[in-house]
């Protein structure tokens, strides 16, 4: 390992200094690719070969590594061995042609309908419980991403009760704000000059009186959770999952639901939101000509 040392502090400060990654990102690198060759016995980079990728990933398998720890260990030599390609010290990627293994996708969780009113029953009304209903109404109401939300502006309320969010890949889409959301939003939209300046064009702002960050989001939806004594935790992406639940459950519209989620993919939908089997059953029975009870 002492002879390939070098370009592997090379990579790394090329992950620093070009790709401009964060230090935690590229410890995890280090680490990564420390352990991958750690045993290996090559006496350069330009014989480094797709025999000795597969022999890496063995060892991990033979470790218990789960499938997404392999799966990070082969991305990381991927990385690196097309920055060895990059400065001709290989030939080609010997790690391109090898495929990770398929991990499982866990459905992430939902409140039910019931746990959501209770989240939302909010009772106190200073101002800080105000905004945080109308922050969480908003997000339930429109299946809004965490960045979407704390990125909203004023102006994002367009006419018609419409909001105007900006999602992944700069792409805008119009969605509708619910009743209630509304009713939450003109309460803090009054008291809002309180916390923010004439020129502040934030949507939801902190007590600096600037921008509510992402995780200053996240921990006021878990400190809910809490003062509403819901027995699971509270997080952004599971307000999204269960706006996505409910509208599904309640009109089976899978495309309808993608396009509110701001989803380029239908699969992503599929795998975002989870029907109960006995409301697919029900939808079947109703729907299906050969399932229909002949009266």
């Amino acid at each position: 390992m002492l002879k390939l040392d070098p370009w592997l502090e090379k990579y790394l400060a090329y992950l620093k200094y070009e790709k401009n990654l964060a230090n935690n990102s590229i410890e995890n690198y280090n680490r990564q690719l420390t352990v991958a060759f750690n045993k290996l016995d090559i006496e350069s980079w330009s014989t480094f070969a797709i025999t000795d990728v597969r022999k890496i990933l063995n060892e991990a398998r033979k470790s218990n590594l789960s499938a997404r720890s392999i799966a990070l260990r082969l991305s990381a030599i991927r990385g690196f061995c097309a920055f060895l390609v990059q400065q001709d010290q290989l030939s080609q990627n010997p790690a391109s042609s090898i495929q990770a293994p398929k991990q499982a996708k866990p459905l992430p969780k939902q409140l039910n309908v019931d746990e959501m009113h209770q989240l939302l029953d909010i009772k106190e009304d200073d101002i800080l419980a105000i905004r945080d209903k109308a922050m969480m109404e908003l997000m339930y109401s429109c299946g809004l991403r965490l960045s979407e939300l704390a990125n909203l502006n004023i102006k994002s309320i367009q006419a018609d009760n419409q909001l105007r969010v900006i999602g992944k890949g700069n792409k805008e889409r119009l969605l509708p704000i619910g009743r209630i959301a509304l009713e939450a939003l003109g309460v803090w939209l009054k008291i809002r000059p309180e916390l923010a300046t004439s020129e502040e064009p934030a949507l939801f702002v902190s007590m600096r009186k600037n921008r509510l960050g992402t995780r200053q989001i996240a921990k006021r939806m878990k400190l809910w959770a809490t003062r509403q004594n819901l027995e699971q935790a509270v997080n952004p992406h599971k307000l999204r999952h269960s706006f996505a639940t409910h509208v599904l459950e309640s009109s089976s519209d899978l495309r309808g639901v993608q396009e509110l989620l701001g989803h380029a993919n239908l699969s992503t939908t599929q795998v975002y939101t989870h029907l109960n089997f006995q409301h697919l059953a029900h939808v079947y029975d109703s729907a299906h000509p050969r399932a229909k009870k002949s009266k």
